[in-house]
């Protein structure tokens, strides 16, 4: 039956971005088949901020910790607590959000499939493309069959590394990666927390050239359990090495590893998302994932649902040149943020002497207050000049080495 359907939209991955995209096309009442290869779980630290809460609709359930602070630690081991005033990061684990987002996706309407992609045909005369499937019957099936799927339109949101990108955009190889790499551990219990460094609601960022030389370490809580990774562009540096230099400084080294996950992770958006005839991009695919920050899921989120409703405009008019307009909304919003981050993680994440520097920048308020503004809601605030006037001055000071420790 599958061969036989003529979708409108094919979804190539059930990620965040896939599955919101998937969800978006069903609730507008399309037919909308979501492949998804099952059994993957992204490295990632889970962070949700409040503006995806409200956007996206995410229930309190799927929050597994609520973090109310978040505490910088510089390579000399300076500690800056930032509270997060009048609100919470929430925090969620993959392996359960990304299924719910599938299966929200199916409760609208969208076909579900688990299996892997391998081509694109088309479009033909008619304006149908075909999509070449390995189909599995279980996410645990060793047995694959070819199917072919033909469909008027393919999201690929396939993750970094796209193979959907690989065949039919240009410009898919002008990405930047970050390879990241995390374990969930069990997290201490009550009685413990005193003889470790670890706190349920607080999320910890490691700026030391030893847990990474172009990135950061990280320990985010997930209730029953936590996330300690670290993440880096040298192929040759030891990200499993550094996760567990990183659990022997927090004093978390002694308990259970639940699972270990490594994937690479895009820091700079491709320059095209899409073909201008029948495939669009979205998420880790088309390269969302913030620089500086490492944070994806709500980008990964938005940009899935931009992709949708290009998606909708191309098949309403007819127009291929529609799934162009994803990009330039996303950039639109979000480009300047993306720009802003990426001048800050080359310069702030060189070497040490710097990320001291940019520890000690992370004590001011005027910092902290537009910081967490921009992370919260997404937006850089310019309601207050004389507060981004003063962080200037204060950068300036800090790098020619003005302001004491």
């Amino acid at each position: 039956m599958l061969e036989d359907t003529l979708y409108d939209v094919v979804v190539i991955g059930g990620g965040p971005a896939g599955a919101t995209a998937a969800d978006d096309l069903a609730r507008a009442g399309r037919r909308v088949l979501l492949v998804d290869r099952a059994g993957r779980i992204k490295p990632c630290g889970g962070a949700i901020p409040p503006r995806a809460i409200r956007d996206f609709e995410i229930p309190e359930n799927l929050l597994v910790a609520h973090a109310r602070c978040a505490r910088m630690i510089s390579p000399s081991d300076k500690r800056v607590d930032i509270p997060i005033e009048n609100g919470f990061v929430g925090l969620v684990d993959r392996d359960e959000f990304d299924e719910w987002l599938r299966a929200r996706a199916a409760e609208h309407g969208a076909t579900r499939m688990i299996g892997t992609f391998e081509r694109i045909s088309g479009p033909d005369a008619s304006g149908v493309t075909t999509v070449s499937i390995q189909s599995r019957a279980s996410a645990g099936a060793r047995s694959e069959t070819e199917v072919q799927v033909r469909t008027r339109l393919v999201i690929g949101a396939d993750g970094a590394k796209s193979r959907v990108a690989a065949q039919s955009i240009e410009g898919f190889d002008k990405g930047k990666f970050v390879f990241a790499y995390h374990e969930i551990v069990r997290a201490p219990a009550p009685d413990e927390r005193a003889r470790v460094d670890y706190d349920p609601s607080r999320c910890d960022v490691y700026y030391r050239g030893t847990l990474s030389p172009d990135f950061y370490g990280w320990v985010f809580p997930h209730g029953k359990c936590f996330s300690v990774g670290t993440g880096s562009m040298d192929k040759g540096f030891s990200l499993r090495g550094a996760v567990a230099e990183l659990r022997k400084t927090a004093g978390l080294d002694r308990f259970e590893t639940l699972r270990r996950e490594g994937a690479p992770i895009p820091l700079k958006p491709l320059p095209r998302w899409d073909n201008g005839r029948n495939v669009v991009l979205a998420g880790d695919a088309s390269g969302v994932v913030a620089p500086a920050s490492g944070e994806g899921i709500f980008y990964a989120m938005l940009g899935g649902r931009l992709a949708a409703e290009s998606a909708l405009a191309a098949l309403q008019t007819g127009r291929g040149s529609e799934l162009a307009t994803a990009r330039k909304r996303f950039m639109k919003e979000h480009g300047r943020v993306f720009f802003v981050l990426g001048l800050l993680q080359r310069f702030w994440y060189g070497n040490d002497k710097r990320r001291e520097q940019f520890v000690k920048i992370c004590r001011d308020r005027d910092v902290q207050q537009i910081t967490f503004d921009a992370y919260m809601n997404k937006r850089l605030v310019r309601r207050r000049p004389l507060a981004h006037l003063r962080i200037f001055l204060k950068d300036i000071a800090h790098l020619f080495g003005i302001v004491k420790a």
